[in-house]
């Protein structure tokens, strides 16, 4: 853990915080997982070690704390960890804000992208009286992250990398950053489809909703000055 030497405690909450990783694995918990394979799926270019080390050292100052409930194990917030929502927001907000979609090819992550998709759409939004299966091409990601099934039925959201066998009410077909500049609001889908790098195939109410049912980043509403 890197050392300022400074009795400041913006220094000293820096050596925690600013580790590699450290806000995101926070950015996870806040976000809802739980469970070390939750959080791992939210950070997929994270390795388990580093992660599970992560975890110790978060427990160990007090930011988290493990629960054991049989087989089970959770990382749960402590109110030391939950005060720090409204800074992992407000770098999230800010990072929306003055960086806006100056994306890197590196920055790119469809597995990522498919995850907060999963988590923040609008289950409330989508019909109550039918399974909704989307089935979402990512036409330039690698192979075994070019296909996904997001399906909702009676209330739950389940994201699915093989097919799910059921009949489908949308296709999604974009490549990886067209989505991703649609989901942070960096675009829209009009101008994605116009420029043909967006398509939807499927009932024309069902197209017209799909939007609403996901929504966007938690961060998309910032406005974003600087492109």
């Amino acid at each position: 853990m890197t050392n300022y030497g400074q009795f400041c405690t913006v220094a000293r909450g820096s050596e925690i915080l600013g580790e590699r990783w450290t806000p995101l694995v926070v950015r996870e918990l806040l976000c809802g997982s739980t469970h070390f394979n939750e959080i791992r799926r939210g950070l997929p270019r994270m390795s388990a070690t580093l992660l599970a080390q992560r975890l110790k050292k978060l427990e160990e100052v007090g930011v988290l704390r493990r629960v054991q409930e049989g087989n089970n194990q959770e990382y749960v917030l402590t109110p030391a960890g939950e005060e720090l929502r409204p800074i992992i927001l407000a770098i999230g907000h800010w990072g929306a804000r003055w960086i806006g979609s100056r994306l890197r090819a590196n920055q790119l992550d469809a597995g990522f992208l498919m995850w907060d998709i999963r988590r923040f759409a609008h289950i409330d939004e989508f019909p109550s009286d039918r399974k909704v299966v989307i089935h979402f091409f990512l036409n330039d990601a690698r192979q075994r992250e070019r296909h996904w099934w997001l399906v909702v039925a009676n209330g739950e959201i389940d994201l699915c990398r093989e097919d799910p066998g059921h009949e489908l009410t949308l296709v999604v077909e974009a490549s990886v950053a067209s989505l991703t500049e649609i989901w942070t609001g960096d675009s829209d889908p009009d101008a994605e489809q116009q420029a043909r790098r967006l398509l939807v195939r499927g009932g024309r109410r069902d197209t017209r909703d799909l939007w609403r049912w996901l929504g966007r980043s938690v961060f998309a509403s910032s406005k974003v000055p600087v492109k």
